[in-house]
C-alpha cells in the first residue's frame, strides 16, 4: 500500500461521518458521539498526514504550495470543529456550523485527490511512499487506539 491509498482509506471514514453527522438532529447522543469519532478522526488525520505527506512535499519546490494550502485548510477545519464544541447542539446554529464542516472537509478530500496526489506521484518515488504509507498508518494505528 502507498501513501495515496493510505491516506484515501481515511478519507472515506471522514466523508461517511460527515455524512452520518448532518443527519443527526438536536442534542442527542448519536449526534455526540458521531461528532466525537469525527473529532478524533480529523485530528488524528491531520497530524499524520502532515507528518508523513505534507512535511515530504513541502521540502519540493514542486509540490511546496499544495502542501502549505493542506495545511492551511486543515486549521480551518480545526476552527470549525472548535465553534462546534463551543455551539449548543440543539441550535440552529449548530446545524449551520457542522454543514460548513462537511462542505470544508469534502472540498479539502477532494483536492488532496484530485490535485496533490496526480503531482506528489511525480515526485515521490515508490519506495518513499511504501515508507510514508507504512509510518502513516503506523501513527494513525496509534491515534485510535489512545482514542
Amino acid at each position: 500500500m502507498n501513501i495515496y491509498q493510505s491516506i484515501e482509506q481515511d478519507h472515506h471514514i471522514q466523508r461517511q461521518l460527515v455524512d452520518k453527522l448532518l443527519e443527526t438532529s438536536g442534542e442527542s447522543e448519536e449526534r455526540s458521539s458521531i461528532f466525537e469519532q469525527l473529532k478524533n478522526e480529523l485530528a488524528a488525520h491531520a497530524d499524520a498526514e502532515e507528518r508523513y505527506f505534507y512535511v515530504p512535499l513541502i521540502q519540493l519546490d514542486k509540490t511546496q504550495e499544495h502542501a502549505r494550502h493542506g495545511i492551511a485548510e486543515h486549521h480551518e477545519i480545526d476552527e470549525l470543529i472548535e465553534q462546534l464544541e463551543t455551539t449548543d447542539a440543539s441550535s440552529p446554529a449548530w446545524l449551520v456550523y457542522a454543514k460548513d464542516l462537511a462542505h470544508k472537509v469534502k472540498h479539502h478530500l477532494e483536492e488532496e485527490e484530485q490535485d496533490y496526489f496526480p503531482v506528489a506521484e511525480d515526485m515521490l518515488s515508490d519506495d518513499k511512499s511504501k515508507v510514508l504509507a507504512d509510518e502513516y498508518l503506523a501513527a494513525m494505528l496509534k491515534a485510535r487506539q489512545n482514542n
